[in-house]
């Protein structure tokens, strides 16, 4: 296993599955480990749900350099920090890179995985998005990604 890339985000069951997770990569062994969170406009609106690449890519565009950008990075960084702090407790660590995106989550997850070359996904097995019209992302990874994926509890 060369790089395995784990996705992250805020819920209480990814910090819950994340010790998981280190004890996994502990045994794999892997050159590199790259942590991923997915940024997401908050609430629970469907809107997020319903809208194309064309749509998302304007809203991005416009809340770029807004204090609403820089609320959503300051909060991915500090999600990315507590799970590339608790990876360095654990020794001995490979190297550890993080990494911010914006979009679907499932479909950001994918394209890094394959963009990075990853050997492996981890991802949690259940998050924040409604089942309701797609699936979980979990589930939208596992079905989509060309990689081997491990889905953790």
């Amino acid at each position: 296993m060369n790089k395995i890339l784990i996705a992250v985000d805020d819920t209480k069951s990814s910090k819950e599955i994340f010790a998981k997770c280190t004890q996994i990569c502990k045994c794999m062994a892997p050159e590199e480990i790259i942590l991923l969170y997915v940024e997401k406009f908050a609430g629970r609106s469907l809107m997020d749900e319903m809208l194309g690449d064309a749509e998302l890519s304007t809203l991005r565009d416009v809340i770029q350099g807004t204090e609403f950008q820089e609320a959503m990075d300051e909060k991915a960084e500090k999600i990315l920090g507590f799970y590339k702090s608790a990876l360095e407790e654990r020794s001995p660590v490979p190297n550890v890179r993080t990494m911010v995106k914006s979009g679907i989550p499932a479909e950001e997850i994918v394209q890094t995985a394959k963009d990075e070359d990853a050997s492996m996904i981890i991802i949690g097995s259940r998050g924040k998005r409604s089942r309701l019209f797609m699936g979980s992302v979990s589930r939208e990874v596992a079905n989509t990604a060309e990689c081997p994926v491990m889905i953790v509890k």
